[in-house]
């Protein structure tokens, strides 16, 4: 744009030419006002990420020597105690120790209903406490806290290009010296074979030559495309989708495969109570005295029994001769009756003439004095919206989706079947997914990716082979913030389709700005040939279609 400008005002110097003064004032004003228009785009694009910015805590009350201390968070050690009231970020992650309250977690997760916490609940940093003072135990220094995670990630997405981007860039490094030296040879060339005065030849195609330049522009390529991508991102962040760099955009955008982790993905990850099937007392009485049998228990299926009925640590019953029969199950002694709870070997073991149920998931068998009186089924349950998200990845066209579990055959098969997925493989070892994965790249279309989705515990081998790893509910997870390419900061498998969605009409964006650029470009060129292109035109050719390429690319803002 300078050396149009410097030649407008020079052909206003040639013998015999009009002043070209007005338009070298012009194209320097509307490229101005095109470098405006970019610069307020630009600052849109980096506000929708940098929201994420403003979860860094300036500062944090610590306990020290029985005072409060306001410090900086990165002077907090692991281990201290500090406060946080209503209003605050929490600076740190770690466990209420004093205390309830609510959480905004909205800039992490993008959900606007707020979390709920208590004593010896663990709470990330970058919250916004809502009401309750809360004394909160660090377990994390600042540098290793989720806060500084999310940021070093977010501060690094740019850094990884897109296809799109990339070729762009070398594009333009290798284009810009190319038509300098064409409208060079445009200015020149010609008058010289030209049958009148080279000097008034040489007005007339020099007037040509900066109409070539300007319209040559690659402004609109090299500003919109990346700023797209980076609009992209941001309005994937706004959802709670964190993607690691718009080369991942294109990815996503092409995403054919899906593979789900079962455990902590497509379910929850904790056992629960799902039935109670008594055969001699309610099924409150049955859940009452297993859940007193399993008071002491550190296992995860004895907390499942607590948490279904709490009331047992308050009703004053009285249990003794607690003995944990390895393998099989506990005996206990609960007000005086002496109850068996466990699988089929400890029914066999006292004799109690036990029935198999219909249900899949873990069965847990009740004994009453050596009477076989009913059983619970425990399971891990599926998360409310992973059908909906298995149903929405197929109708993004997606066309594979498999689950892979280290679980039994019947329970992996029984949650296929009710979150939709037709492919599972069951009793796998982390190296055995890692080879399923394998497989299923060799077996992909060439033009598809590949995505694996894990919570990313145990998952990082499996994560870095497929084409795309997936991290669900990495709010405080650090293996997977670090493992994986997207990471999803809260527990809802249905952004996956969202993902997608974002990517497409990401790049769908792009695409639209090269091609409208690049029409626009070629057809006030070919006017330019034939004597009919104007630096008007050659101004709008470059600075209107950059601005009005801009203005499409903020669209991906909204995502």
């Amino acid at each position: 744009m300078s050396v149009a400008t410097i030649g407008a005002l020079c052909i206003g110097f040639l013998p015999g030419a009009e002043t070209e003064f007005p338009e070298a004032v012009f194209v320097m004003l509307f490229f101005q006002i095109g470098e405006l228009f970019e610069g307020y785009a630009e600052g849109k694009s980096r506000d929708s990420i940098s929201h994420l910015m403003d979860i860094r805590p300036d500062t944090a009350t610590v306990e020290r020597g029985g005072e409060l201390i306001v410090v900086s968070p990165s002077d907090v050690q692991v281990g201290e105690t500090i406060v946080i009231k209503p209003g605050e970020k929490v600076a740190l992650d770690g466990r209420v120790v004093e205390g309830e309250s609510s959480l905004n977690t909205i800039a992490l997760t993008g959900e606007s209903v707020p979390r709920d916490v208590a004593k010896d609940d663990e709470i990330v940093s970058g919250c916004v406490n809502l009401t309750g003072v809360l004394r909160v135990q660090t377990t994390k220094s600042f540098g290793e806290s989720t806060v500084s995670k999310i940021i070093s990630l977010v501060e690094s997405a740019d850094a990884h290009k897109s296809h799109s981007e990339s070729f762009i860039a070398r594009f333009a490094h290798v284009y810009t010296p190319i038509v300098v030296f064409a409208a060079l040879l445009l200015a020149i060339v010609p008058p010289l074979f030209a049958s009148g005065s080279f000097v008034d030849s040489f007005a007339v195609w020099l007037h040509r030559a900066l109409i070539f330049l300007v319209v040559s522009c690659p402004c609109a390529l090299v500003i919109s495309v990346p700023l797209t991508f980076f609009g992209g991102l941001g309005g994937a962040s706004r959802r709670g989708i964190l993607v690691k760099g718009s080369n991942y955009m294109d990815a996503l955008a092409k995403l054919g495969v899906v593979v789900f982790d079962k455990t902590g993905t497509l379910t929850y990850g904790e056992f629960a109570v799902e039935a109670v099937h008594p055969t001699e007392f309610d099924a409150h009485e049955l859940l009452h005295l297993a859940a007193h049998v399993e008071h002491f228990s550190t296992h995860p299926i004895g907390a499942a029994l607590r948490d279904a009925f709490p009331q047992e640590a308050h009703d004053g019953c009285k249990i003794t001769d607690i003995e944990e029969v390895a393998g099989q199950g506990v005996r206990a002694n609960v007000g005086g009756r002496i109850v068996c709870v466990g699988n089929e070997k400890m029914m066999e073991t006292v004799g109690a003439a036990w029935h198999n149920c219909h249900r899949v998931g873990t069965i847990i068998h009740v004994a009453v004095d050596g009477k076989y009186v009913g059983h619970i089924v425990i399971n891990d349950h599926i998360k409310d919206d992973s059908i909906e998200a298995v149903s929405a990845l197929l109708k993004v066209g997606v066309e594979r989706t498999v689950m892979l579990t280290g679980d039994r055959d019947e329970v992996a098969k029984d949650v296929a079947e009710r979150v939709g997925i037709e492919e599972y493989h069951a009793g796998l070892l982390p190296t055995d997914k890692v080879s399923q994965v394998e497989r299923l790249l060799n077996e992909k279309k060439a033009d598809a990716t590949l995505a694996f989705v894990g919570d990313g515990i145990n998952d990082a081998p499996v994560l870095k082979r497929a084409d795309i790893g997936i991290a669900m509910g990495a709010l405080g997870s650090d293996a997977a913030i670090e493992a994986a390419d997207v990471v999803l900061m809260d527990d809802k498998p249905s952004k996956i389709a969202l993902a997608v969605a974002i990517a497409r009409r990401t790049i769908g964006i792009a695409r639209q700005n090269v091609w409208f650029a690049i029409g626009v470009k070629v057809a006030i060129l070919l006017l330019a040939t034939f004597g009919l292109g104007t630096m008007w035109m050659a101004v709008f050719a470059d600075v209107g279609v950059t601005v009005l390429a801009v203005l499409n690319a903020m669209r991906a803002l909204k995502s």
